[in-house]
């Protein structure tokens, strides 16, 4: 008999919990969704951060490096949809392999990644939107654009301290209510900011690429200052664990399997097309933008494709640009919201966490509930954490999900071989332990405040279980 923490959830109820929801999604448009999460803050902001203070120009390598690592986890993503094609992501296939403990850490931890990640793309948007409406003439007051006590400079030339990011707080409060509407609807809209956004990228690639300077790539790889993490190889690695926050947008296609149509065969296709989509997006788009910009002026920048255009020097097309950056942040914010939203609705479908987030609106047939706290609880975030902090936050997370998703393949495997298998990562276990070794070794490369806040949340999501989840799992239930 199996002690409580590790008993495991069926591999045909994990993959038939019915939640309500509408299946509305098809392959193109989950592939859309990823794209749309994916191609956000970590290309058009954390690209000129991850270079400025990481790596230098090698921030292309750094991408290089987290797709791969990201490619031995897709796979294996796609396998474990194919098979259990739930909405929790890696909760449930977690919950299906490793039992109910992994699971309701792994749950945890997907919450903190979507929510600090959205927190993060608020803060980057908030940015652009300022240097948008700042090429229009019109001002946002600076102490409403940054995080509390940060200095800013008023349009006097006076110093000031900042109150909190107002507009990031909007951008949050505003996609929650587009959510809310109901999912069909708000595709459509996604799929449209996609196309969008893809274009501003041609756009900008197209006009920066006859402006880049080959003395930005010298040297390729800045000497390390002599701390871990500031340039050198150990630069390359810290930025590679900062990109994983780019690379969030095929984890958020697996929480949609419950609004997917034909979620074993749509959800693979939709998790690696928009990864290999994104994969040669991020680095083409990083070469060129450090080919432009002085990697040393990016340190601090929110929006160096902002940037980049004016060095270029093309006013006429420096606000569509940005327009285009600005409004193609919704799809991500789209994305990372709708995530939260539907781990927390399986967690609840599951009993591990109160019945009021598995409720659902009776018109839209949205988790109203979980939509409206977790708008609240990252927008706080947004408001007062710099985009730094919030960039490592989610990476960390991201990682830890995928080391548990590589985990569950072999396991599944072994505990459930005759299972139906749409897909199948080919090459036996060297994907899944290649998986495991590329994200442990970008994981461990990230600083030890980050790992510190990762425990400080995991231990907050145990004393919850512990406190109400054991005793009211389903599971729990009918063992009893």
């Amino acid at each position: 008999m199996t002690t409580p923490l590790w008993r495991t959830k069926p591999v045909s109820s994990a993959a038939d919990s019915q939640t309500g929801l509408r299946r509305v999604l098809g392959p193109w448009q989950l592939i859309a969704l990823g794209v749309g999460v994916t191609i956000g803050a970590g290309l058009f902001s954390l690209t000129g951060v991850a270079a400025g203070q990481n790596a230098g120009p090698a921030v292309t390598l750094s991408f290089v490096i987290a797709a791969v690592a990201c490619g031995f986890a897709g796979l294996c993503y796609g396998e474990l949809a194919s098979m259990i094609p739930s909405g929790g992501s890696a909760y449930s296939y977690a919950y299906a392999s490793m039992g109910e403990l992994i699971a309701w850490i792994i749950g945890w931890d997907l919450v903190l990644e979507y929510t600090v990640g959205a927190a993060a793309v608020a803060s980057s948007w908030s940015g652009y939107l300022a240097s948008l409406l700042g090429g229009w003439g019109l001002h946002i007051d600076p102490r409403l654009l940054a995080t509390p006590l940060t200095p800013v400079t008023m349009p006097d030339g006076t110093l000031a301290t900042a109150w909190f990011n107002l507009p990031a707080v909007c951008a949050l409060w505003g996609v929650t209510a587009l959510l809310m509407r109901g999912v069909s609807e708000s595709t459509t809209i996604n799929t449209i900011v996609v196309c969008i956004k893809l274009a501003v990228i041609v756009a900008v690639i197209a006009a920066c690429a006859p402006h880049i300077s080959l003395a930005h790539y010298h040297p390729f790889i800045p000497q390390n200052t002599g701390t871990f993490g500031q340039f050198g190889m150990s630069g390359v690695m810290r930025a590679a664990g900062m990109a994983f926050f780019a690379y969030l947008g095929f984890d958020i296609v697996s929480t949609t399997a419950q609004d997917s149509r034909n979620p074993a065969r749509d959800i693979p296709i939709g998790i690696l097309g928009s990864l290999l989509v994104c994969s040669v997006v991020y680095a083409v788009f990083s070469m060129v933008l450090t080919g432009v910009v002085d990697y040393r002026a990016m340190a601090n920048d929110p929006s160096p494709v902002a940037t980049a255009i004016d060095v270029a020097g093309m006013p006429w097309l420096a606000s569509l640009v940005k327009l285009g950056i600005t409004a193609g942040y919704v799809s991500v914010l789209f994305g990372l919201l709708m995530g939260q939203a539907r781990v927390f609705l399986i967690m609840s479908h599951d009993g591990l966490l109160p019945p009021v987030f598995s409720k659902l609106n009776a018109r839209t047939r949205t988790p109203w509930t979980s939509h409206l706290m977790f708008a609240a609880l990252t927008s706080l975030l947004a408001a007062l954490l710099p985009i730094g902090q919030l960039g490592n936050m989610t990476s960390i997370g991201t990682l830890l999900a995928f080391i548990i998703v590589c985990i569950g393949v072999p396991v599944l495997r072994h505990r459930h071989p005759d299972a139906s298998r749409q897909f199948r990562v080919p090459g036996g276990l060297l994907v899944p332990v290649l998986g495991v070794l590329s994200c442990g070794a970008v994981m461990v490369s990230l600083d030890s405040l980050t790992w510190i806040r990762l425990v400080v949340w995991l231990v907050i999501g145990l004393a919850v279980y512990f406190a109400y989840g054991i005793r009211n799992s389903h599971l729990c239930r009918r063992e009893s």
